[in-house]
């Protein structure tokens, strides 16, 4: 039967001694976390600190698109939420946090 088979021979015992050191066996973790550290966590610790820097720099008066899409004119601010006039008369009570851009002035007039 050994014909179909063959026969495993053992390599030569110098290459059995040569086993990768410490180093060489962490490069490719240390070099996944470096990769992921400046394609995923640094953008989006940016982004966060350009959201919270836009939330606190808000103002009354200044015409916003919510992450929904609704866009509409801040009329009040608040600690944590922001009144927001969305048509004449409709007025919505949405988180500050909720607000994702603010819009250049007389974009609600072009709507």
């Amino acid at each position: 039967m050994s014909f179909l088979i063959s026969d495993a021979w053992a390599e030569p015992s110098a290459a059995a001694g040569q086993q990768p050191g410490m180093i060489e066996s962490l490069i490719f973790p240390i070099g996944l976390v470096v990769i992921l550290y400046f394609f995923m966590i640094r953008p989006q610790m940016k982004r966060q600190k350009d959201h919270k820097k836009l939330v606190e720099s808000l103002a009354k008066g200044d015409e916003v698109q919510t992450e929904g899409g609704m866009m509409g004119k801040v009329v009040e601010l608040g600690e944590n939420f922001a009144k927001v006039e969305v048509s004449d008369g409709v007025v919505l009570t949405i988180r500050r946090q909720s607000i994702a851009a603010v819009m250049p002035k007389g974009t609600l007039k072009e709507l």
